[in-house]
């Protein structure tokens, strides 16, 4: 199977963090996994990657969670389109969501970066088919 140097996770449920980082690093899908809580803290990282400031990789892959208190998914995404293309065009952004309302789906297609969603908690398969199709 395919890995990358660096996944981003965000997501303000401990759990649902522990598991996906728990499987990603069993995978051996990236050398390096981070783990931020909501979005306000990921556009902070993100900004630091994209400036090049050491500690900080630009991740490769990014798992957004939709409902997150202090910044939800939507709105991690507005902010995230506001960075020059150039900056994100190597990264693969993909929502997580344990509520696929037809709402929020709907909405996601307003956010070209969003590849696809996959359910909450990760399997085995998506794993493999993501490194399969985007890397």
């Amino acid at each position: 199977m395919k890995s990358v140097k660096t996944i981003l996770l965000i997501d303000d449920d401990d759990t649902t963090n522990y598991l996906n980082q728990r499987l990603l690093s069993r995978m051996e899908a990236a050398t390096d996994i981070r783990v931020v809580t909501n979005g306000e803290e990921a556009l902070d990282y993100l900004n630091k990657a994209f400036n090049g400031e050491e500690n900080y990789p630009k991740p490769d892959l990014i798992f957004v969670d939709i409902k997150m208190s202090v910044m939800d998914g939507f709105e991690f995404l507005d902010e995230y389109q506001r960075f020059e293309e150039d900056k994100k065009l190597r990264t693969v952004m993909l929502m997580l969501t344990s509520s696929a309302s037809f709402y929020d789906l709907e909405r996601l297609k307003k956010y070209p970066e969003v590849r696809r969603h996959y359910s909450k908690p990760l399997a085995e398969a998506d794993v493999r088919e993501i490194m399969e199709t985007y890397f």
